[in-house]
């Protein structure tokens, strides 16, 4: 059980539902709280009540740890950090879970609404689709360039402005300020780096740990702070802001490559002959679910195939049974409706099968297979339309997501 739920607090595959994210929200709140009180009782002689976390206000806590030992105040920030990179990464997986969109998250840094944000998403159900994505290759030295300097760009015009307005405007240093900050600054970074092609995740930490330190400088420069107060917040800065690169990397993934081959939007209306001459064209798919167990619909333009998922590997492989369908074609006729017996079973899909390949030069190769059964005498006659017809709908279908994968970049 302790494995499992490891799992589910640090990794990054498990969504989370409104069960699953008040249960375990709540307790790891009691744990928390209860640490800072026993620590805070007995190094600093004072009382810790839950009422404390409401003040935004830095120098509200510090007063409390007066006279506390010089260590007592790292080691509590330290202690909160596993426990940051668990609520922001559930919350940025229950608000996915629940439709919503994961930079909804952020709100989580700010005092009082972060209580008003867990309360809500404790509450909403959980949406029909959820795609979670996991790996894909490399992408090209000169857009990484680019990427690399628009997030660094994003993070700075953030930084200044945020420290501005709340340091010299509203004269406070708040926890939004001094946590929120660096993991928006590493969020954000890593986002921009990852949002039209993946890159490896040594680069986007890299990078958003260098917009950081970028940002500790201008702040120097700009002198909106002195150069010993900034070197001394500066590894705290850099610890927020390493959490905050990892789930914008995995945020960025997941827009991506939301069109997949788990579900991807309206195709165009079919032009090629086969299908106006009635031969059931694909329209679109959707998903209810997540991962092994979720079921799959793919409509055509006679009805839908409802397809249980049998194997998930995110941008791997997706394999799934067929265990309804529409009718194969409509038949041309001068009636009105023609439905012979061989539309109803004689052709059957049983099993399909996606599968994604990555190649050099940051390409992917995109597989699909269908298996079926033929039951019309002579097989080998029948079994050579009806190859045709299975390879022309996976033209239909594996363009289509080309293209949409094409528009992305």
């Amino acid at each position: 059980m302790l494995a499992r739920w490891v799992r589910l607090w640090f990794g990054f595959r498990d969504p989370v539902d409104r069960g699953t994210y008040f249960r375990h929200g709540a307790g790891l709140m009691a744990l928390k709280y209860g640490i800072d009180a026993l620590l805070i009782w007995r190094f600093a002689g004072r009382v810790w009540t839950p009422l404390n976390y409401l003040s935004p206000l830095l120098s509200t806590r510090t007063e409390l740890l007066r006279g506390a030992p010089g260590w007592l105040i790292p080691l509590l920030v330290a202690i909160a950090l596993p426990f940051l990179w668990i609520g922001v990464s559930m919350t940025m997986r229950r608000a996915a879970d629940a439709g919503a969109s994961p930079w909804i998250a952020l709100l989580f840094f700010v005092p009082a609404l972060n209580f008003v944000l867990m309360a809500v998403l404790s509450l909403l159900p959980s949406a029909s689709t959820v795609e979670w994505p996991v790996e894909a290759p490399p992408a090209a030295v000169d857009d990484r360039l680019k990427s690399a300097m628009l997030g660094v760009a994003a993070s700075l015009g953030i930084s200044l402005i945020t420290v501005a307005v709340g340091v010299y405007l509203r004269r406070n240093y708040s926890t939004g300020l001094f946590l929120g900050v660096p993991f928006t600054i590493g969020y954000i970074c890593s986002y921009i780096y990852n949002y039209r092609v993946e890159r490896p995740a040594g680069q986007s930490i890299v990078i958003a740990l260098a917009s950081v330190t970028i940002a500790a400088g201008a702040l120097v420069l700009f002198a909106l702070e002195g150069t010993v107060c900034t070197l001394m917040a500066l590894p705290i800065a850099l610890a927020i802001a390493f959490p905050g690169a990892v789930l914008g990397r995995i945020v960025a993934r997941r827009g991506r490559h939301g069109l997949s081959v788990v579900t991807f939007p309206d195709l165009p209306a079919p032009t090629e002959a086969l299908f106006r001459a009635g031969v059931a064209a694909p329209l679109r798919a959707r998903i209810q679910g997540y991962g092994v167990g979720a079921v799959r619909y793919c409509d055509f333009t006679t009805g839908s195939f409802v397809e249980p998922i049998t194997a998930w590997d995110e941008n791997r492989l997706l394999a799934f049974d067929i265990t309804e369908q529409a009718p194969p074609m409509t038949e041309l006729s001068p009636y009105r409706a023609v439905h012979p017996p061989h539309l109803d079973g004689y052709f059957r899909a049983t099993h399909g099968e996606f599968r994604l390949t990555p190649l050099p030069g940051g390409r992917t190769r995109l597989e699909g297979r269908t298996t079926y059964v033929v039951d019309m005498f002579p097989q080998a006659y029948w079994a050579v339309p009806a190859r045709a017809i299975v390879t022309a709908i996976h033209s239909r279908v594996l363009h289509h997501i080309q293209t949409l994968a094409e528009e992305l970049q």
